[in-house]
């Protein structure tokens, strides 16, 4: 059976969760939006991010770096996922605000190690890919030749401990999870299904706002998978996320036209985003309402 038609593809349900949601216009006292937003003390344009990808090289040359001079641009998040210590210094050093994400690596000393890389690199924060460690036929999963595990919430304590930074975790898709992160100390969580790693995922908006209610306003709340354009951004900031993360949208323009794509695209899903924030009557990102969200049956 074909992925396309697959009742199971979690990318196929997301998609229809996000085209599921429609908004209701507010036009009166409406004014031009302010897209910018703050986090971990830094300011940026547009809560448009890019998300924690890695092995771009196929898309362009030192692909990863290349994403970030995008970002740079474009003054948004910059997210990196896995790499060598090399990579995370050529994408820092083009002045890309940067959250590094490790994987589940079976040895925590390798971990820990990142960690520190990602303090020295400057990195405004650091976390851990925990949805990445297991294959799909229940075994620790294998990754270029590297081992994973999963973590426990006691070794979690340990890597929020052993930095400075603000520590997010990836992968958070239940409010179980969501209340350990808060236990653990943890400063951040992207709420993902990591591009469909697991058939018949829930689609991050519609746990979403159980894991708002859940965080209560206690750390910045994430979201990635299947983000596309501007409208699927509003929905998600509308459902209570602080920010999100748009991933494969940016590959071709990354290959087809290096940084400048990247900000280009950036820019345009942002002003796309900022013309629902207008036509609903969301002065800034933080007014945007989760009243204007109606759900459709799919």
């Amino acid at each position: 059976m074909s992925e396309a038609i697959y009742k199971g593809d979690s990318n196929r349900i997301t998609r229809e969760y996000f085209d599921s949601l429609l908004i209701e216009m507010r036009h009166i006292d409406a004014v031009i939006p302010d897209t910018s937003f703050s986090l971990y003390g830094e300011d940026f344009k547009t809560p448009v991010m890019t998300a924690a990808l890695s092995h771009l090289n196929n898309c362009h040359h030192d692909g990863m770096a290349e994403l970030a001079r995008g970002a740079k641009a474009a003054d948004a998040v910059m997210w990196a996922g896995m790499g060598d210590e090399d990579e995370l210094e050529r994408i820092t050093a083009t002045g890309a605000k940067t959250i590094k994400i490790i994987k589940p690596y079976a040895d925590n000393d390798v971990i820990f190690r990142k960690i520190a890389h990602a303090e020295e690199c400057g990195c405004i924060a650091v976390g851990i890919d925990t949805d990445h460690a297991f294959c799909n036929r229940g075994q620790h999963d294998v990754i270029l030749g590297l081992h994973m595990t999963g973590k426990s919430l006691d070794e979690i304590k340990g890597f929020v401990k052993a930095t400075k930074l603000p520590f997010i975790i990836k992968g958070v898709l239940s409010t179980t999870d969501a209340k350990k992160c808060m236990d653990a100390g943890i400063q951040g969580v992207v709420v993902s299904h990591h591009h469909g790693i697991m058939d018949f995922a829930v689609p991050p908006l519609m746990i979403l706002p159980e894991i708002v209610e859940t965080i209560n306003g206690a750390m910045p709340i994430f979201v990635d998978c299947g983000v596309e354009n501007g409208y699927d951004v509003f929905k998600s900031i509308a459902l209570g996320a602080t920010a999100v993360s748009v991933g494969r949208a940016l590959m071709g323009p990354l290959t087809e036209g290096a940084a400048a794509g990247v900000a280009d695209k950036i820019n345009d899903i942002t002003a796309q985003l900022r013309g629902a924030m207008a036509r609903t009557n969301s002065h800034d990102i933080n007014s945007i309402d989760s009243s204007v969200i109606w759900h459709r049956s799919i």
